[in-house]
């Protein structure tokens, strides 16, 4: 007897383009559940600086991988991997479509692409790095990369200290470049049928949706958001406190900007960052572009190619 096809649909795209509204619209018409790749949504709390789809606004579609860990921890993209797959399994075990949404693009390679086995942390290791980079500088770490692993070394910036460490790091721990190992890789979704859609618009209206998106953010009331955090005992230097808006909001509150540049820095930083996603994505392969607003197109590309 012939396995069923695993259909696995994935939206993706820069920030604020639109892609929770058309995940759900999406969900409704194929039915769908969504599955989160954003790699701050999944923690508990940090709700308006991250954008998520409020529990009324998600027209009764389920959302999974939201608010599943605590801000003290970290959630690595070995994680998501992981249950993104379970989650997508269980989706499928009950005959709906599993979507993977979000902007976080080293979540969706490691989805895509898989993360190689031997890929585990060494933290005493790391830090003897990174003191070493303090110590010595950075250059020193990039000549001792070049000669272990000169195939890697020429795939990243002289100046990308936490890939430089982290290739050094799976060096010495392996005894094997971190090039080999990437060699070795397979994809964990090889068995899917995988659709890409990615959703773009031109720089100016994105540009617009963005700084509209962070009005709103302060409006919705960041701010207050960030003092309960702080008060419920949440550390300034957890993870989560590094996402777009946060780090702003927290030199407000220690008086080191003011309300009025704490909104424009955010509104300027939203933007770097959406520069980065789109080239981080034009590397990626096999992704059909669309402006969010051609919703039909969308539909018939998915029933289209659906199995």
């Amino acid at each position: 007897m012939e396995a069923k096809t695993k259909n696995l649909l994935i939206i993706l795209g820069p920030t604020s383009v639109g892609k929770s509204k058309t995940a759900i619209k999406l969900a409704k018409i194929f039915e769908g559940e969504i599955i989160n790749c954003d790699s701050m949504q999944v923690y508990k709390g940090f709700d308006i600086g991250t954008d998520k789809v409020p529990l009324n606004e998600r027209q009764g579609i389920a959302h999974h991988l939201l608010d599943i860990i605590p801000p003290s921890k970290q959630f690595t993209a070995a994680d998501f991997v992981h249950l993104a797959l379970d989650t997508a399994q269980n989706i499928l075990s009950r005959n709906k479509l599993p979507i993977i949404v979000g902007g976080t693009g080293l979540y969706l390679k490691a989805l895509l692409d898989g993360l190689f086995p031997e890929g585990k942390s060494d933290p005493a290791l790391r830090f003897k790095l990174r003191q070493k980079a303090a110590q010595q500088g950075l250059k020193e770490l990039w000549h001792e990369l070049q000669k272990v692993d000169p195939v890697y070394s020429q795939k990243i910036s002289p100046n990308d200290q936490i890939r430089i460490i982290r290739a050094l790091e799976v060096y010495y721990a392996t005894q094997k470049p971190i090039s080999e190992h990437f060699l070795k890789t397979e994809s964990p979704v090889k068995d899917f049928h995988i659709l890409k859609i990615g959703l773009k618009l031109k720089k100016e209206e994105l540009y617009a949706r963005i700084d509209k998106r962070v009005d709103k953010m302060f409006e919705k009331g960041i701010v207050t958001e960030v003092q309960n955090l702080l008060q419920s005992g949440v550390r300034e230097d957890s993870l989560p406190f590094r996402a777009l808006g946060y780090k702003h909001v927290l030199h407000y509150l220690r008086g080191e900007l003011t309300l009025e540049e704490a909104v424009e820095l955010t509104k300027r930083d939203t933007r770097h960052y959406a520069k980065r996603q789109m080239t981080w994505f034009r590397k990626m392969k096999g992704i059909s572009w669309f402006p969010p607003h051609e919703i039909s197109s969308i539909i018939n590309f998915i029933k289209n190619n659906l199995k």
